[in-house]
């Protein structure tokens, strides 16, 4: 296929995918449980953040992440005291455990007190015309206090070469408003243009099958390749092209 037949097929399939039934076995049917933009963030961040393995062991993790927070993720972690926490013993998500829970709930605190909120750090760090330094920053600011070293793995790292695919997907459910009613775009200080593609098995596969993805590792490195293929495709909304290649990825195998 030529570049211009890549861009019609790919815009297709990203219109065929980005719907409203999407929601209904992602992981980012937990966050549009809550209308309240704190929770939404709060809830999307948390559930990115374990979102790896088996979907519906995602989906139920996730659930319970919410339930431990009595449904108000938002109002747990302005108001919680040291004992509310003892109520995450025993949570584990493969190797996201309570520890590492527990840190993540101080943190986000940390950050609504001292930084305005998740928008706000990202937005303050954003530089360029990509949002891959700011998440860089934004690790450094989240893990600035006292924690275990093993928690820091759950936040991935751009400039340590790693694609970063959760907390870009992240990012795509906060920053992108597809008007199909899937991803939030509740960001309004951040334009789609700086995102970069949940880079994963699937849409790797697929990009290398259509010649848009040389690189074989799903590498930071792979993800600047990828990021430059789509801005051509679309300068503006980049990432609409997650919905194409994870689509097909997931759903028409026989394809490729």
């Amino acid at each position: 296929m030529t570049q211009a037949e890549i861009k019609e097929f790919l815009d297709h399939k990203a219109e065929q995918y980005n719907k409203p039934e999407f929601i209904l076995d992602d992981p980012i049917q937990i966050p549009h449980r809550f209308t309240k933009k704190e929770d939404i963030e709060i809830a999307g961040f948390l559930t990115a953040t374990i979102a790896w393995g088996n979907r519906k062991s995602i989906l139920t993790n996730a659930s319970k992440m919410m339930k431990l927070m009595d449904e108000s993720p938002f109002d747990f972690i302005m108001n919680y005291q040291d004992q509310d926490l003892d109520n995450f013993e025993g949570f584990v998500h493969r190797t996201f455990n309570s520890e590492d829970l527990k840190y993540f709930v101080q943190a986000l605190r940390h950050i609504y007190h001292n930084n305005n909120g998740l928008e706000s750090v990202f937005k303050s760090h954003a530089q360029g015309a990509t949002l891959q330094p700011a998440i860089h920053i934004f690790k450094k600011i989240f893990f600035s206090l006292p924690h275990q070293k093993r928690t820091e793995k759950h936040v991935s790292d751009p400039l340590k070469n790693s694609a970063a695919k959760r907390i870009n997907m992240f990012l795509r459910w906060m920053v992108r408003d597809d008007q199909a009613g899937v991803d939030f775009g509740i960001w309004k200080s951040l334009s789609p243009a700086l995102l970069s593609c949940p880079l994963d098995v699937h849409s790797g596969n697929v990009a290398r099958k259509l010649k848009i993805l040389k690189r074989k590792q799903n590498d930071a490195k792979a993800l600047a390749e990828l990021d430059k293929k789509l801005r051509k495709f679309d300068p503006q909304d980049p990432v609409k092209y997650d919905f194409a290649l994870f689509g097909i990825g997931a759903n028409e195998k026989q394809l490729f």
